[in-house]
């Protein structure tokens, strides 16, 4: 535990109204959206100005503790956990839209921003952020970035990390920089944006971000397709993109998630077939007609049982909630939900959920499954209850089972939720020891003392130009931090 020494140095910091360590506190702020993980904090501090950022983790370097940042905690990949001897940087206070550009398509933001919040700001100037994540109601965009968030229209427009043009961010070692600006063009040096975007807090804590907004697309149509076999659905799907459209959502939900949406929302879904595709299409509004028309025969073609096409906005968000809600009406089925995701070439998406199936039927688990179909992204999703130790234990296994398929058809562990703490011994089995290499190395230069969000993403090895002990005492505290394994 950090001692209170260097704990009331801390609250000095940040102010007494500003630092929280009460056990209710700590609970709080001991997990995130990852089912079964969780630490205690020593303490909670909030910042107020990037100073104090700076000062917390100067004070970290001095002192030996971790650091870990947080803004709503909904990842999915135990990213923002606390760890051994640490205190949390709650950000999620930094909440403004610092400014609008309209001139420059750019808008820099505080880290505490709630994405679906920036959308509806962003939207009634015209203007559209696309990145839209499934947690955007609660989600932050400094979280957004850290984890490099995709979401429901990625296969059109892409990920964070398409819409960040800059950054100020806090280093480890408590240095202030900003890298980027709003310039359309810049080569000058290394792309350190692109290296901090999807860092998952480990190599500095953002306190302002420069976001690329586009023209706010003039019109869109939501429809919904639905399929007594999954194979038909997937061709559908590889039919569409080489008719040489891009939906801005082409999703798909299967019957097990299916039964769980209608039975949580009473949407009219029919409970017998076997899978359903959402699909929207935006742009022009002669050519989103057309498109919709195009798309529409593809399904039938593919035999589609119904296609239903929403005909007014609020129809359209009834259709595209069957999709929103997913993980939520899962989550009523049993005790505890594991959403995880792993990603697969589109032509692999109907072998994958076949494999998938068959892992979960030898392990005797129930797995909903949905995802984004246009760009191979699928959430498997566990329904277990964490106090049964042997399933729980099944449902390990048949994950370990499922990464390790993706990564045989040319796919890989994670789409969008990031490594974090769950996935981490998997990154090491998958990937080159180089690239591994080049990794720990990056991170022990930019944080020498293995103070930010140490342990996640992958294990530090004790080596000769790290992070040396002065002491048993200080290696015992490397050792609490996760430092090295």
């Amino acid at each position: 535990m950090i001692q209170q020494g260097i704990l009331s140095r801390l609250k000095s910091v940040v102010g007494k109204e500003n630092f929280l360590d009460s056990q209710e506190d700590k609970i709080a702020y001991s997990y995130d959206g990852t089912p079964m993980l969780k630490h205690l904090p020593d303490a909670v501090v909030i910042p107020r100005s990037v100073e104090h950022v700076s000062q917390v983790l100067k004070l970290a370097n001095e002192e030996n503790f971790a650091v870990v940042a947080r803004g709503s905690g909904s990842g999915l990949s135990g990213g923002s956990i606390p760890t051994e001897n640490c205190v949390v940087l709650l950000m999620n206070q930094w909440s403004k839209i610092l400014e609008i550009d309209e001139k420059n398509l750019a808008a820099w933001v505080e880290p505490g921003v709630i994405t679906g919040q920036f959308h509806e700001a962003v939207e009634a100037r015209g203007l559209f952020y696309p990145p839209d994540p499934g947690s955007a109601a609660i989600c932050t965009l400094g979280g957004n970035v850290a984890e490099n968030a995709g979401g429901l229209r990625g296969l059109k427009y892409g990920v964070t990390k398409n819409y960040v043009l800059g950054m100020q961010v806090v280093l480890p070692t408590g240095e202030i920089m900003t890298v980027g600006g709003k310039s359309v063009k810049d080569v000058a040096g290394y792309n350190l944006k692109d290296f901090l975007v999807g860092s998952e807090g480990t190599l500095g804590v953002f306190t302002k971000i420069l976001l690329k907004l586009i023209p706010k697309p003039e019109s869109s149509r939501t429809m919904l397709a639905f399929y007594n076999k999954l194979a038909e659905a997937a061709e559908t799907v590889s039919d569409i993109i080489a008719s040489k459209i891009t939906p801005a959502a082409l999703e798909f939900l299967d019957n097990t998630t299916i039964r769980s949406v209608e039975d949580y929302a009473h949407l009219g879904l029919p409970l017998t077939i076997e899978s359903l595709l959402l699909i929207e299409v935006d742009g022009r509004p002669s050519v989103v007609e057309e498109d919709k028309e195009t798309i529409t025969r593809i399904c039938k073609k593919h035999n589609a049982t119904e296609v239903r096409v929403a005909t007014d906005p609020m129809e359209a968000a009834k259709l595209r909630s069957a999709r929103k809600i997913a993980f939520s009406a899962l989550a009523r089925v049993r005790p505890t939900t594991i959403l995880e995701d792993a990603t697969v070439p589109r032509s692999e998406v109907a072998p994958m959920l076949d494999r998938i199936r068959s892992i979960a039927s030898q392990h005797n688990l129930i797995f909903g499954n949905f995802g984004h179909a246009g760009d191979g992204n699928l959430h498997p999703t566990c329904l277990t209850d964490e106090r049964d130790a042997d399933e729980i234990d099944r449902a390990h296994k048949a994950f370990e089972e499922i990464f390790m398929s993706a990564v045989k058809m040319g796919g890989t562990i994670s789409g969008e939720h990031g490594t974090g703490l769950s996935k981490k011994k998997f990154l090491e089995k998958i990937t080159d020891p180089p690239a591994l290499e080049m990794m720990r190395n990056i991170k022990l230069v930019v944080d020498p003392n293995g103070v930010l969000n140490p342990g996640k993403v992958f294990s530090l090895k004790p080596r000769c130009e790290g992070p040396m002990p002065r002491s048993q005492e200080q290696l015992k505290k490397y050792l609490d931090a996760g430092v090295y394994t």
